[in-house]
């Protein structure tokens, strides 16, 4: 990866989006990490980025208000640059069957996990086409491959970010930017720690290597799609999750 590029987290302040903003740092991206409600946890990832060397900055904003999204996008830009690297994994869970859901239930996932997407790309997009560079990640679910009970809001929202991703990689891939998708499974993080045991076991039989996945597994995929050599990847998906859904 060329060293010094700018790169936006969102949701970064734990799990898959700490995760990312640490790998992209040991790449030698210049990071900024944006969180919502974690201005601590935020703090100690930056302090973490910078202690071992790199570059970062912390940047909050609710990424489902397109108001913030601009304020987030013009902080970013005045501390480290415009943005060449964004990676959309902000994302909330209000899960319940589809009888009981209340529109409130609706809204909050459908505007923080899918029009954060949008309004994030949308800010991005221009400038990276300009520049003739840019790397678009953005993370879907397995749920948003093959649906789940009491998750229909979740389902629609990361099955939809498929459609505005490869949407993006139609319209900017001749500019040098790629858009692509990550769909992880089961991943070990503060989500899924609260499963019941019995769902933790049922769920881990589904998986063929035999273990949930680490927020580690997921960064790793997400650099190598924000790096050079990832420059002929583009409008994919790629599930992260030990084979459950292949």
């Amino acid at each position: 990866m060329s060293s010094g590029r700018v790169a936006l987290v969102t949701g970064a302040s734990r799990g898959i989006g700490r995760a990312v903003a640490l790998r992209l740092a040991a790449a030698g991206c210049r990071v900024a990490i944006n969180y919502q409600n974690s201005l601590s946890a935020a703090r100690e990832v930056m302090e973490e980025i910078q202690s071992s060397g790199g570059t970062a900055m912390i940047a909050g904003a609710d990424v489902s208000d397109a108001g913030q999204v601009k304020e987030l996008f013009d902080a970013v830009n005045k501390g480290l640059g415009p943005v060449e690297i964004l990676v959309n994994n902000a994302g909330i869970t209000r899960d319940n069957l589809l009888m009981r859901m209340s529109d409130a239930e609706w809204d909050s996932v459908i505007r923080t996990n899918l029009n954060s997407v949008f309004f994030c790309a949308r800010a991005a997009i221009r400038t990276m086409m300009k520049a003739r560079f840019g790397r678009i990640v953005a993370m879907s679910s397995v749920t948003g491959l093959a649906g789940n009970a009491g998750q229909t809001n979740y389902a629609a929202a990361k099955a939809g970010i498929l459609g505005i991703i490869k949407s993006i990689a139609r319209e900017a891939g001749s500019r040098g930017v790629t858009a692509n998708v990550i769909a992880p499974g089961y991943i070990e993080t503060d989500m899924t720690a609260s499963l019941p045991g019995g769902v933790r076991e049922g769920i881990l039989a589904q998986i063929p290597v035999g273990r949930y996945g680490l927020p580690e597994d997921v960064a790793n995929v997400a650099a190598f799609l924000a790096s050079d050599e990832a420059s002929y990847i583009n409008g994919q998906v790629i599930a992260v999750d030990g084979g459950m859904t292949m």
